[in-house]
């Protein structure tokens, strides 16, 4: 018998099952997703595109392999709407209620980034820097201890987040226990 507490590695099976139900969605509930991998990176970005297509002076996203990416939209559709907002860059949003769900970009093969506060549960995400934050708003501090790229990060110094996806592991294992 398989004990759901017993420690594999550094976290429990229930911490293992737990990543496996990650989701999100949008305001009405037609678009959602679910993972079923870690995060490859995590962020706030701040140039003006993120921020003019989110209404946000900011914006917090996580990029996940699409191989463990699922939309799910009522009605059966394969993807959401997307606006083209440049050359190679889709962004996708719910055409019932306008929700931001993610974008893609040929420069991010095989990856879509995903907006944190799409999350079921958007308090256990943690970014690990942030990128444009030469374009960042006068009036908003981030006074974080983070790296803050002055535009993308470079590919081989951007902080992994699979610490930070155990950490919202187990704080989903704790939510759902209560």
């Amino acid at each position: 018998m398989c004990n759901l507490n017993q420690n594999v590695g550094s976290t429990t099976w229930i911490e293992k099952i737990a990543i496996m139900n990650i989701d999100g969605h949008c305001l009405c509930g037609k678009v959602g997703f679910s993972l079923r991998s870690e995060a490859n990176w995590s962020c706030y970005c701040h140039c003006e595109d993120c921020r003019r297509n989110c209404a946000a002076p900011i914006v917090a996203f996580f990029g996940i392999s699409l191989e463990d990416f699922s939309w799910r939209i009522e009605g059966g559709a394969q993807e959401p709407k997307f606006f083209r907002s440049s050359s190679g860059v889709e962004r996708f949003f719910c055409d019932k209620c306008g929700t931001p769900m993610a974008f893609q970009a040929e420069h991010y093969k095989g990856e879509i980034a995903l907006y944190a506060a799409t999350l079921t549960e958007p308090s256990v995400f943690q970014p690990k820097f942030h990128v444009h934050h030469k374009s960042s708003l006068p009036w908003l501090a981030t006074d974080d201890s983070l790296p803050k790229f002055q535009e993308s990060a470079p590919n081989t110094k951007i902080p992994r987040s699979k610490e930070i996806w155990l950490v919202m592991k187990r704080q989903i294992v704790i939510i759902g226990a209560g």
